[in-house]
């Protein structure tokens, strides 16, 4: 039995295997596949310009726990969890409407939630602290007179100077993302979404201590049914007046004047609102007038709309015509309509390119913008951001239209 181990080991010992892990090969080895190549590197936007500072994030937080802090001093943490769930609805309804309306060219998330941290937080706290210093100057008494400053002249061009401030901010710290109007109404929509979702806390918080479920009832249908767009329209006048100033290209110091007229307009509508509760039959006047000047007020803001998309089918148009894009992608990437059967096509590409095709949109939108600032003068970094968009633009094209592998 020895011998007979000794002899397999010795034919064993006489198969020669490069390694212990190694097989004879059956077939003739294929070739080793090429390794895949890499997309090219897209350029990106310098980012001067298009944020706030992150000192200002940090200030932010600072506040939100000053906030918190009064809010469950003075009343405690059931009731504002309550108002908290009942003010996200509102919220939830406005942030859809802004969405939709910042279709066009969608502002940089970063800024969106500066925007809107800016209104929930800040300028409630601005608010809350000129009230306290107030009470504390001038005691109030109870009387007709006090609750009407109060309401109709003190809250006004506090809470709208508040607001404002964070749409200032963002006009000043990110003025390459801040291109006009629609720009300007959309930031300050944000401002006014913010600051209405804090307010409704306290309101509906406070409703509930005092006067209980049927307090509350009344209470939200009040703000969170008849008026969830309210301070959305009044912060919506200072950032219009500033997305024009944006638009001239005026500078940041010569734009604090039109800022302060805007934020007056602001309290003008705000004072308005609430004199009709105090001074006259608010359901009357919602109808007549408040009813209208929303109307008004969406019919405006679709008519920049149409004049954002005219001026950015007026730029990329002039790339058509130097052979970068063709007639029919103008359309396309110009036009609500156009944009729509863009859509509807890439989903039936190999994929559903419908991804692709709304970043081809974005970075043409993008493109016309910039184009739009360089021809105005206003922003010496618009020519470079030119090329990167143009870049970006191509390359999403040719993406999009890359056959299927």
């Amino acid at each position: 039995m020895a011998v007979g181990s000794r002899m397999r080991r010795n034919r064993l010992s006489t198969v020669s295997y490069p390694s212990p892990l190694a097989h004879r090969p059956q077939v003739p080895p294929q070739p080793v596949a090429p390794a895949p190549v890499s997309p090219p590197v897209l350029p990106m936007p310098a980012r001067a310009g298009r944020s706030v500072p992150v000192w200002a994030y940090a200030v932010l937080a600072v506040l939100l726990v000053a906030l918190a802090a009064y809010i469950l001093t003075f009343l405690g943490v059931v009731a504002p969890v309550v108002g908290m769930v009942l003010a996200l609805l509102p919220l939830t309804g406005v942030l859809l409407a802004v969405r939709i309306a910042d279709r066009w060219e969608p502002e940089p998330t970063g800024l969106v939630v500066f925007a809107l941290a800016w209104g929930a937080v800040a300028a409630v706290v601005i608010a809350l602290a000129v009230d306290i210093g107030l009470g504390f100057l001038v005691p109030d008494d109870g009387s007709a007179a006090r609750a009407a400053f109060s309401s109709v002249i003190q809250a006004p061009l506090v809470e709208e100077f508040a607001k404002g401030l964070g749409v200032f901010i963002v006009f000043a710290a990110a003025r390459r993302t801040f291109d006009g109007p629609v720009d300007g109404i959309v930031y300050g929509a944000l401002v006014g979404a913010g600051f209405a979702f804090t307010e409704n806390i306290l309101y509906f918080s406070t409703s509930l201590i005092e006067g209980g479920v049927a307090e509350t009832t009344f209470t939200f249908f009040l703000r969170g049914i008849l008026s969830p767009f309210a301070h959305v329209m009044f912060t919506a006048v200072t950032g219009y007046v500033l997305g024009r100033v944006a638009r001239r290209g005026t500078p940041t110091r010569a734009a604090v004047g039109p800022w302060i007229g805007g934020m007056l307009g602001a309290a003008v509508l705000h004072a308005l609102w609430n004199g009709s509760a105090v001074f006259a039959d608010f359901f009357a006047l919602y109808a007549t007038l408040q009813v209208p000047l929303f109307a008004g007020f969406v019919g405006g803001f679709i008519a920049l709309r149409r004049e954002e998309a005219r001026l950015t089918r007026e730029r990329l148009g002039e790339y058509a015509a130097a052979g970068w894009f063709s007639p029919m992608e103008v359309d396309v990437l110009a036009t609500p309509a156009g944009r729509r059967r863009a859509l509807q096509w890439a989903a039936g590409l190999p994929g559903d390119r419908r991804r692709i095709m709304r970043g081809f949109i974005a970075e043409a939108t993008s493109l016309a913008a910039a184009r739009q600032r360089a021809l105005t003068g206003r922003d010496p970094a618009a020519a470079a951001d030119e090329q990167v968009f143009l870049t970006r633009a191509v390359a999403a094209r040719a993406a999009l239209l890359a056959p299927a592998s």
